[in-house]
Parts: C-alpha cells; structure tokens; sequence
C-alpha cells in the first residue's frame, strides 16, 4: 500500500513538474549546444592597419562580421548554392548578429589584430533562406571517422610513413561543420584494431573495432591511387562509407595535377574537396523542408522522471522537430505527438544523430535512447 501511494505521489509530481515545464503544443526549444553551435561562427581572425587604432578596429569588425556571415552561411547552404548566396551591408548585416565577443585582440597606433566569436539570430537566418528559396540544412552529424589509404607502386599504406594521403587530411584546417571529422592517432591500438588489407577489404568487424574506439557510427575510407598522367602526378580516390543504418554509399574522383602544382599540394586539394563532398552528401539528405510538415504518435517507455527529461533533452536538439503535444503521461511511459518536418527517413536519421531510436512496434511508434534511460 506504502509503495502504491508512493507511486501515485510520484505521478502527480511529474504531471505538476511537466504541466510547468512542457504544456501541451509547447515548442521543443533547440539545445543551446547544438543550435547554439549551428548558428555560432568562431575563431574569425581579421588584421586592419588604418589611420588610427578606432579605425582599424571599426573596419577590422565589420569585416570579421562579414566573415563570420559568409562563413555560417556557406555552412548551413550546399556548395552548388554559395554563388547565390546574399550580401548585405555592414548596417543591414549588424541585423542578423545577437551577439559577438572579443576572444583575443591587440592594438597599436594605426594596427588592429584580433579574433571574434559571432552568435547569429536563428530565426532570422533561416526566413532569410527561405525567402530567397535557398535550401539549407542545420542537423548536425555524429563526428565521422576517415582512414586515409594510399597506394603508390603498389604499396598500399595506412599506418606506415609515408603516407602523404594521410598526411593531408591531418593537415585540413579544423572549422566547424554539420559532419565532424576524426582521423585515428595511429598508435599501437589502432594498428592492432585494422590493417590496410582489411580496410580496403571493407571487413566489417574490424572496421568496427576502430569504429568503436573512436565511438563514431560511420567510418569512411578514402582510398587515394597515386598515378602518372603525361608526366604529372594524378589521383585515383574512392570514399567508401560504412556502418549506420544508412545504405553503405561510395564516391569516386579522379584528381589531375595543374600546371606547377607538387604532390603534396594535389593531396591537399583532394582532401579539401573530398570533405565538402562528404558534407553535401549530408546536407542533400538533411536539407530542412518547410512546406512538408507532418506528425507522428509515439509512445516513450520510462522508468521515471529523469529517463522522460533524458529523452526530452535530446529532442530539443533535432533540427526537423518542431514541437510535441503531451497525450498521455503514465509511471511508465509518456505518449506525445511529435510535429516534425520533412520525410520519415530524414526525421530517423535525424533523431539517430540525437542518440535517439524511432522504431516500429505493432501499429504504432517507440521512442527513446539508444543507450541510458529510455532505452526503447
């Protein structure tokens, strides 16, 4: 008797709590660590020499805050859409910041360098690409893992130097992306976890090895064939994807040296160019929907309060999710609607970046988190 008015007491507690924190149709609120990462451009280094240090400062700052615009929009935008995107002047630009800050700065009498964190108005960024029908994307990927292959003269290497392949990618500047790369460290457990042969094989199970070592869902293999073309170095790649529930999906490019251009600075070019494929791969798939808004019944087994926040949590930090509406709040599971946009497949892809499982069960939908409390 004790342990049902317990229970009881605990219901009540929960509806009291969820009555003030999530009404009916309230809006999921984005993650302030993921929404706030999307729209948040770090890192903006500008150096200014004008007449006077306020100067210098002034003009440093708006074209920071030009960088900063450029930067996130190209971001969020595929690469086929960078020429149509907007510019503004520094009046009109200053419209869409919410905030910035000064990392680091130094001054002198007529010099100004410094490095700027932007934070940009969510809402009015997305209305501005809708307006111009601009397709963008904003959910963010689990980090990837890439091992670099590289055969020359029929040496195939992953671990042993040299390898410029690898090389290269270790060498692309870090920035902020939707796909969040990793490459291995290339120590003794690495070596122990996959060799080349069997990362060129494709073998699953050691794929997963290292896979897991590096806890990421997706590993890409980029195998790079270095050839000669009339005399000048030319690359064979083909990115391989394993492991997610996504079907495995390769890429396929043939890099010619330019006139002048060195082996490494071939390499260099492939890697960049590789990486911003692999990221249009995923934003092609993402890309928000607004006209296709649709809603669907799920059921979210608890074992109390803090499994429900768990999964609350984490749905506030899925892009095509717009808002829930509570149907039914019992000691052991929470029913909702759940209004998204887009099609099923981009709201499970979605929801499995979030660490988060939709699933059939008989006529109906479960959902919780692949690991911890809720778990489905």
């Amino acid at each position: 008797m004790t342990d049902h008015r317990q229970s009881v007491k605990q219901l009540y507690s929960l509806v009291l709590f969820l009555g003030v924190v999530l009404p009916s149709g309230a809006a999921i609120a984005q993650s302030n660590v993921q929404s706030g990462g999307v729209f948040e451009v770090r890192g903006v280094q500008v150096d200014v020499t004008a007449a006077s240090t306020s100067a210098a400062r002034d003009k440093a700052r708006a074209m920071a805050e030009a960088k900063a615009f450029r930067a996130l929009l190209e971001r969020l935008t595929m690469t086929r859409d960078h020429g149509r995107l907007p510019t503004f002047s520094a009046s009109d630009l200053s419209s869409f910041v919410q905030d910035f800050e000064v990392a680091r700065e130094k001054a002198s009498a007529v010099r100004y360098l410094a490095t700027l964190n932007y934070q940009f108005k969510a809402r009015r960024i997305r209305n501005l690409l809708i307006d111009r029908q601009i397709p963008f994307a904003e959910t963010i990927s689990k980090p990837v893992l890439i091992l670099p292959l590289y055969r020359a003269a029929g040496a195939v290497s992953l671990w042993d130097d040299p390898n410029p392949w690898r090389a290269a990618w270790m060498a692309q500047p870090r920035f902020f992306s939707l796909v969040p790369t990793l490459l291995p460290v290339g120590d003794l457990a690495d070596i122990a976890a996959i060799g080349p042969q069997q990362a060129l094989a494709g073998d699953q199970a050691r794929l997963s090895v290292i896979s897991a070592r590096y806890r990421t869902t997706n590993t890409f293999v980029a195998l790079a064939v270095l050839k000669l073309a009339r005399g000048r170095p030319e690359l064979d790649v083909r990115v391989t994807r394993y492991g997610g529930e996504q079907p495995r999906q390769s890429v396929a490019r043939t890099f010619q040296s330019a006139a002048g251009e060195t082996l490494d600075q071939l390499l260099a070019r492939a890697a960049s160019e590789l990486t911003r494929q692999i990221e249009d791969n995923w934003k092609r798939d993402n890309l928000l929907q607004f006209g296709d808004r649709a809603v669907i019944a799920v059921t979210i087994p608890i074992k109390g309060l803090e499994d429900w926040l768990a999964v609350r949590r984490a749905l506030g930090g899925v892009a095509v999710v717009r808002s829930t509406d509570l149907v039914i709040l019992s000691l052991d599971e929470v029913r909702i609607n759940l209004n998204y946009i887009g099609s099923p497949r981009q709201l499970s892809l979605a929801l499995e970046q979030a660490d988060l499982q939709l699933r059939r069960d008989g006529d109906g939908w479960t959902l919780g988190l692949v690991s911890g409390g809720g778990k489905p």
